[in-house]
């Protein structure tokens, strides 16, 4: 078990470990106090683990000016402002994992005609450079395009058609050399869906997000306006908006489910997922790092709105928030609650229970081994018939620490092991000059004729180890 970063695997339900810790977010997602307010904001937050909702919280009133208006609940209806901009970057990545585009960095002017806009900051000196082929899809859904954050003599609202974006831009400037830079523009995501839509699918955007992204993980309470059904679940605070995208907080939860490979209905494929959040400048989340962990996070904040949808990749964790009321200032909700469920949820790791396989057939694998006799393994069968790897060796002093030399092996596939440790281990190991890592060691067994006559462990960087026919007798 890695003392740093425990795997997750699956828990059973109730988690103990985790009662007072899911006690702490909620109430810390109470914000009457933080925002010094005589009514509660109405809100609603989700936490989730995987494909698993651990617990809700609705505070509040779904009509805040209306005294003996009901409560809000899970499926109350709020304005989600910029979370919709994750909608474009799905839209991306789907088509590009369908094969509709060849690459993720193709430039923008690929789809548009007449594209071009000036770059001040990115030729020589004294001369100002047209630039297009540096704005690429990529680069526009990570803020990296250089793009303004709106179109000249324009409101955030514009409803013009892509060709008159296109045209209006000609005469802007760039604000950063693309690539080099982030800035937020909201510009560059509203271009991006529209060419998509236009240029590559031919519907309508937000017909296209409609069938292939709403409708896969059931995001039935997620719409681009506000119909009469959703009327009724509408929580507007103390006032209303007239932002579009509107959604609900088990929404927003199926959908953390979806990007964390864990919903029954998916959006991407689990490689290209990983790819997603490889980019640490957006798509579009901002990024930040706690208790070693990789934060992501996406804020929606307009016209008495404020939402916050954020993952914690790795330990499978997500947290949903909703408010009809202004962004609460001077306070990291996200960062609060993840100090509690972080700590919660690696306690609840190291202590689950975790079922090893055993191989199909137990004797090829069975037997003693060495490496270049210096050092010996005697592997045997174990509780379970899950196979136990025992290190020794002879008069020459091992450099691996007693406590770490019996390991069981757990079987991914046929001949491919992976090594277990039943107690905390050190990411590396100091052993004289070679560091290897712990936490990704696997053993490759050899097969011939249906008998192991060897094996590699790659994360160990031992390769060669070969079959002998009894245990060695060595000299004390």
């Amino acid at each position: 078990i890695c003392p740093c970063f425990p795997e997750p695997t699956l828990l059973e339900h109730p988690l103990p470990r985790l009662k007072e810790a899911l006690q702490k977010v909620i109430t810390i997602t109470n914000l009457r106090k933080a925002l010094r307010a005589p009514i509660l904001p109405t809100l609603s937050t989700i936490i989730l683990y995987n494909n698993t909702v651990l617990r809700t919280g609705n505070f509040g009133k779904r009509n805040g000016s209306n005294p003996s208006s009901a409560p809000p609940d899970e499926y109350s209806v709020y304005r989600i402002a910029s979370i919709s901009k994750i909608f474009p970057t799905l839209m991306l990545y789907q088509l590009w994992e369908n094969g509709n585009m060849a690459s993720l960095d193709d430039s923008l002017e690929k789809y548009v005609e007449n594209f071009s806009i000036k770059n001040p900051l990115g030729g020589g000196k004294g001369r100002v450079q047209i630039s297009s082929s540096g704005v690429t899809l990529r680069r526009m859904t990570s803020q990296l395009s250089g793009l303004p954050r709106r179109l000249p003599a324009s409101n955030l609202l514009w409803k013009g058609k892509t060709q008159a974006a296109i045209n209006l831009l000609q005469d802007d400037v760039l604000v950063a050399d693309p690539g080099t830079k982030c800035h937020y523009s909201n510009l560059a995501f509203s271009l991006l869906a529209h060419v998509l839509a236009e240029k590559v699918v031919g519907v309508s955007y937000q017909r296209w997000i409609t069938d292939s992204i709403l409708n896969h993980p059931g995001l039935e309470h997620t719409a681009f306006d506000n119909n009469p059904a959703m009327c009724n679940q509408m929580a507007v605070g103390m006032y209303a908006s007239s932002r579009p995208m509107v959604s609900t907080a088990v929404d927003l939860a199926k959908l953390a489910m979806a990007l964390l490979g864990a919903y029954r209905r998916k959006v991407l494929g689990t490689d290209t997922l990983k790819d997603y959040f490889a980019n640490r400048t957006g798509m579009p989340w901002e990024v930040k790092e706690q208790f070693g962990y990789e934060l992501v996070w996406k804020d929606g904040d307009l016209d008495g709105y404020f939402t916050t949808l954020s993952l914690l990749v790795w330990l499978k964790l997500g947290l949903v928030l909703l408010m009809a009321s202004a962004r609460p200032q001077n306070q990291d909700v996200e960062g609060k609650a993840y100090s509690y469920l972080i700590p919660a949820m690696e306690r609840a790791f190291r202590e689950a229970k975790r079922t090893l396989n055993p191989p199909l057939n137990l004797a090829p694998y069975v037997g003693f081994f060495t490496y270049a006799n210096i050092a010996f393994y005697d592997i045997s069968t174990g509780p379970g018939e899950v196979l136990v790897m025992q290190k020794f060796v002879s008069q020459i002093k091992d450099p691996m620490p007693e406590r770490y030399r019996t390991i069981k092996l757990n079987c991914l596939v046929e001949r491919v092991f992976r090594v277990v440790s039943e107690n905390e281990y050190p990411c590396v190991l100091h052993m004289g000059r070679c560091r290897p890592r712990m936490d990704s060691s696997s053993i490759s067994m050899f097969d011939s004729r249906g008998i192991s006559h060897g094996f590699d462990a790659p994360g160990l960087n031992t390769y060669s180890v070969i079959q002998i026919t009894h245990r060695p007798t060595l000299a004390v």
